[in-house]
């Protein structure tokens, strides 16, 4: 069974933090880049942040930069979003991504998502 999990999200108050987790399994977590995207309602989904297989590189939309770290751990098939100062305009469902491009094919898999509210 191919499946991402993502955990952590919940409510919380502007300028705080939260860390989310995507967990994986079914596949080699080791061979796919990850990324997490986010969707607020009436809007369309956007990338948050990606980070490369061995974790050697990460990059973030601008309205992430110096808020937001993506990590991930490939020992516990896990990947992380630490996200602090957070404002209202982060309210969103958050997803992970896993994509592998072997050649001529891409696999990319989709997790359920997690709803974060940022709200005082």
């Amino acid at each position: 069974q191919v499946q991402l999990v993502e955990s952590g999200g919940g409510l919380v108050q502007p300028g705080g933090s939260l860390r989310l987790s995507c967990a994986a399994s079914g596949f080699t977590f080791s061979r796919y880049a990850i990324s997490w995207y986010r969707q607020a309602p009436g809007k369309e989904r956007e990338l948050v942040a990606t980070i490369t297989t061995a974790g050697g590189s990460a990059t973030y939309a601008d309205s992430m930069k110096g808020r937001f770290t993506i990590s991930r751990d490939n020992a516990k098939n896990t990947a992380y979003l630490q996200m602090n100062s957070l404002t209202p305009e982060d309210t969103a469902v958050y997803t992970c991504h896993a994509e592998w491009r072997a050649g001529l094919w891409t696999y990319a898999y989709w997790g359920q998502g997690t709803q974060v509210t940022v709200s005082s």
